[in-house]
């Protein structure tokens, strides 16, 4: 009983050393990924320099919804009507 006693006074150390060790990684991964998902959410400047800016020639009236002008049936709000 004694021997194990020593061991375990000899391993305490070493073992507290490993677990914060292993502690200050998993922090540092948690960070590093929720970094990486701020950075990738934030909302970026765009420049408008070399878009394209397509015109899709619909001369309808104002009356007249995109959808209606395409002949679709619409309801009276100008939405697609689905039955």
């Amino acid at each position: 009983m004694q021997d194990i006693s020593e061991l375990l006074k000899e391993a305490k150390p070493l073992y507290l050393a490993r677990k914060k060790r292993h502690n200050r990684i998993k922090a540092g991964v948690v960070m590093l990924t929720c970094a990486m998902f701020v950075i990738a959410f934030l909302p970026q400047k765009q420049s408008t320099e070399g878009l394209v800016y397509w015109d899709l020639g619909y001369a309808g009236t104002e009356s007249e919804t995109y959808v209606e002008n395409l002949g679709l049936p619409v309801d009276d709000y100008g939405l697609l009507l689905v039955s």
